[in-house]
Formats: structure tokens, C-alpha cells, sequence
């Protein structure tokens, strides 16, 4: 049997994913990939070998990721990385925005995850080892884009059921890493990736503008290599101890940087209002 890792990777017909599991593929790495759609999935990624393995899952179904997990299992006889990648982008105010265009992006971006890590936690509980990996986003760390708050809002989520899961498992020799991309040029800003609100009020113009500059500017002209981010995850699944929290790309670490200074510097003003409040 190969010592080389077997990844599990949601979201793997576009984007990040699909760049993730070329190159896991290309070195000879084991990988269950997994999209809403298997035959897009076999089309993107035209493998017809022992170590890979499409399934279509749909991630807010719990027994269809525990199907998917077992599997994967039963093919390779083991997970060793997860990578919570499936999610898609939701422009739109908070006002603008249906509770169910908000609820159904928490669906795929938190709960889906969710799921995922549920249903394989008892085989690296059993092993005494395994990676798992969730795709946040920068935005997942600053929430300061107009128009972007409800997904930004599960950004945060992530970021927090990580910092938790990774105090959770640790006893078990599992690591928990949560990972905050900046702008990458996939296709994450076209096509099914990225929803617009069913109702836009045209009051909201710094959110118009914002999201005309997505869809217009920025799409095509990212800073990222997915191929350097899919490097960089490889190498962070080979780390004995790994981060719980990793930016990718520049832009993220700039945008990062300013956040956590703005954060001390406004915690620090109001010390004294903030302090006020003990016995």
C-alpha cells in the first residue's frame, strides 16, 4: 500500500479544488473528490485510475457525506487530509437579501462542512491521525467589503468552529487548520460561484460598485496562482505541527495585518470604557 496521504477534497469540479486535486493526482497522491455534479467532475478532471476516486455528495445531506466517507474508505482504507473547500460567494446587503438566499449559502459554506467533519472524525479519532483543512476566506477575517456580509458571515463561522475543533481534537493527533485565501484567479467570481441578490435596491450604491468591481475588475486580474496555493497546502498537510490559522496569498496578508492592527488599536482606545464594567 502507498504511503502517500489519502486527501478528501468537497468542491473539487472548479476553483481551488479542482487545482488542488490536479496536483495532489499529478504526485501520486490517493484522493476522493467530490462535487454536486460527478460527471462535471469527471469531465474537469478525465482520471480513470486506482487513485482517484469522483462522488457526487450533496454536503448539507448528512447521509450522502456519510456515504461518501465510507467510500472512500473502502477504497483506500483510510483519510488522512480533509479539505472543506465547497462553498460559493453570495453578494447582496443584509437587507437586500432573502432569509433563504442567507440561509441556503450558511447551508453550503458552514453546515456542509459541518457534516464533513462529523462523519470523518470517528476514523481519525480511531487512527490517532489526520488533517483537516476548512477553506475560509480572507473575508472570513475582516468583514469590511459592502454587499458581501452574510457570506463573510460564514467565513467568520468557519474560522470559529476551527479554532474550536482544533482545541477539540488535539488529545487525538488530529490537526484542525483553517485557511484564508485572498484573491486567486480561478473562477470563483463567474458562473455558479458566485450568487447576486434576487432583490438589489438601488439606494445601496457603495455595495453596486463594489460588486460591479468583482464581477468586472478584479475577476480575470487576481494576484494568486491556484497552483502556488495548492503547493502551499500540500506542504502545510506534511507540517508535523501545522498552524490553526494560515492567510494565502499577499493580498491577504496585507488585509490581514491591517485588520489585526486596527482590532488592537480600537480595543486599546476604549480600554478604559471596556474595563469599567468589573465588580
Amino acid at each position: 500500500m502507498s504511503t502517500k496521504k489519502v486527501w478528501f477534497v468537497t468542491g473539487a469540479s472548479k476553483g481551488l479544488g479542482l487545482t488542488l486535486v490536479k496536483k495532489l493526482l499529478a504526485e501520486g497522491y490517493s484522493v476522493a473528490a467530490t462535487s454536486r455534479n460527478v460527471s462535471e467532475l469527471q469531465k474537469v478532471i478525465n482520471e480513470e485510475n486506482s487513485t482517484f476516486l469522483p462522488l457526487e455528495v450533496d454536503l448539507v445531506n448528512e447521509n450522502s457525506v456519510a456515504e461518501a466517507v465510507s467510500k472512500s474508505i473502502e477504497k483506500f482504507g483510510k483519510i488522512d487530509v480533509v479539505v472543506n473547500n465547497a462553498g460559493y460567494g453570495q453578494l447582496g446587503t443584509l437587507e437586500e437579501l432573502t432569509d433563504k438566499e442567507s440561509r441556503q449559502n450558511f447551508d453550503t459554506n458552514v453546515f456542509g462542512s459541518l457534516n464533513v467533519i462529523r462523519k470523518t472524525m470517528p476514523y481519525f479519532r480511531a487512527q490517532k491521525s489526520g488533517s483537516i483543512f476548512n477553506i475560509a476566506s480572507i473575508g472570513g477575517l475582516s468583514g469590511e467589503f459592502p454587499g458581501w456580509g452574510i457570506y463573510c458571515a460564514t467565513k467568520f463561522a468557519v474560522v470559529g468552529f476551527t479554532e474550536a475543533l482544533a482545541a477539540e481534537v488535539k488529545e487525538f493527533g488530529v490537526n484542525a487548520t483553517v485557511i484564508y485565501p485572498g484573491y486567486f484567479r480561478t473562477d470563483f467570481l463567474t458562473g455558479g460561484s458566485l450568487r447576486t441578490p434576487e432583490n438589489e435596491i438601488d439606494a445601496y450604491t457603495t455595495a453596486r460598485q463594489n460588486q460591479k468591481m468583482h464581477e468586472q475588475d478584479i475577476n480575470g486580474n487576481q494576484m494568486g496562482d491556484p497552483e502556488k496555493a495548492a503547493v502551499a497546502m500540500i506542504e502545510l498537510a506534511e507540517m508535523q505541527n501545522p498552524p490553526v490559522h494560515l492567510v494565502l496569498g499577499s493580498d491577504a496578508f496585507q488585509m490581514a495585518n491591517n485588520k489585526l492592527s486596527t482590532l488592537q488599536n480600537e480595543i486599546y482606545d476604549f480600554k478604559t470604557l471596556s474595563t469599567s464594567t468589573d465588580y
